[in-house]
């Protein structure tokens, strides 16, 4: 029997060489100057080289919207009291936030994941219980969970993306819920990329710079009392939800399909991720660069560069959703233009 309580963690596929090649050579023959839709062919060949399939397009969709909360919020570092955790799940399970309305717009499935929030939910078909505790310990204090919890979390995002992937799923949007949540995901970010607390924690709910300064000291002391290093980052100052959403991106990965990253927390998830398997990256599109402050230190760790800038700070999967059109798009361009030779049209000197 392994004594490594992560080792039931899925591998992520490795990209197609031979799909990637075609790919790149049917964009050189289109008709088109080359480079000429500029990030949306490269996009097209990730997606086809990773997938597998010059034919792959995005059209089941699925967001798994992971949720909990976390012992940090006494430390006075949100807006918003720790309840409305557990009031926006139940908005999200009754299809009135944010990440419902693009969903329906965007034509893809939601599936809440309790991972702990501080709550007793009511159960609904569209909610995965697998509340490991109510809400994580104060990572300002010592480890936010034990080893045993932050593996039960990454199980139970394989668990989540499992369900969608049943049902059927050709890409899949990763959001989130948890009043303190930046808290940890800052926290992630500044022990995975090594730049200070400071440079990568941002107002999250709308904290005021008083609050800002307090919640940069906080993080601070957790960095200092739980000294994270490696896969021991998520016990030390994760949180439930991020270990679920982690999880949910290595099943995806395993199962070649591509991972629409949302902004702070999910991406703070993908650092995990990595940590664990590094080729997970093969996997990501990072949907839109958030206004939060750490945000793009972790998608400089990843070297990824997001699709989309829209100022956009709510999490849930939003940001990730308005992707969707961008990414069917680069397939559609791919798949469906004709080259010069079919289109008769003459080529540059």
């Amino acid at each position: 029997m392994s004594s490594d309580p992560f080792d039931f963690l899925p591998t992520p596929a490795l990209p197609d060489q031979g799909v990637y090649e075609r790919a790149a050579a049917r964009q050189a023959r289109l008709t088109k100057p080359e480079g000429a839709l500029g990030r949306l062919e490269a996009l097209a060949c990730q997606l086809a080289a990773f997938t597998g399939r010059l034919d792959w397009l995005p059209t089941r969709r699925a967001a798994i919207v992971c949720a909990a909360d976390h012992g940090v919020a006494a430390q006075g570092v949100s807006a918003y009291p720790q309840a409305v955790t557990a009031q926006m799940v139940l908005n999200f399970l009754r299809g009135g936030a944010a990440v419902n309305v693009l969903a329906r717009q965007m034509n893809a499935r939601i599936l809440v994941v309790d991972a702990g929030v501080a709550a007793e939910l009511p159960d609904h078909p569209r909610l995965l219980k697998g509340k490991i505790a109510h809400g994580t310990a104060d990572l300002s204090a010592g480890a936010a969970m034990s080893e045993a919890q932050a593996a039960e979390a990454l199980r139970l995002g394989v668990r989540a993306f499992e369900q969608v992937y049943a049902e059927g799923v050709d890409i899949v949007a990763i959001g989130e819920m948890g009043i303190a949540n930046t808290t940890a995901a800052s926290a992630i970010i500044a022990a995975v990329t090594g730049r200070p607390p400071a440079e990568v924690t941002g107002r999250g709910t709308g904290i005021d710079e008083q609050r800002l300064q307090h919640k940069i000291g906080v993080i601070e002391r957790a960095l200092q009392i739980n000294q994270p290093r490696g896969g021991e980052t998520l016990a030390k100052v994760g949180g439930f939800e991020i270990g679920a959403m982690a999880g949910a991106i290595l099943a995806a990965a395993a199962r070649r399909v591509p991972v629409l990253l949302d902004g702070l927390i999910s991406t703070a998830a993908a650092l995990i991720a990595a940590q664990f398997a590094p080729d997970v990256r093969h996997a990501l599109i990072a949907a839109h660069r958030s206004a939060e402050r750490g945000h793009q230190a972790a998608l400089d760790w990843l070297a990824l560069e997001p699709l989309l800038d829209l100022d956009l700070r709510l999490g849930e999967g939003t940001g990730a959703l308005l992707a969707l059109p961008v990414v069917e798009a680069a397939m559609r361009t791919l798949q469906e233009m004709a080259t010069f030779d079919e289109a008769g049209v003459s080529e540059k000197d």
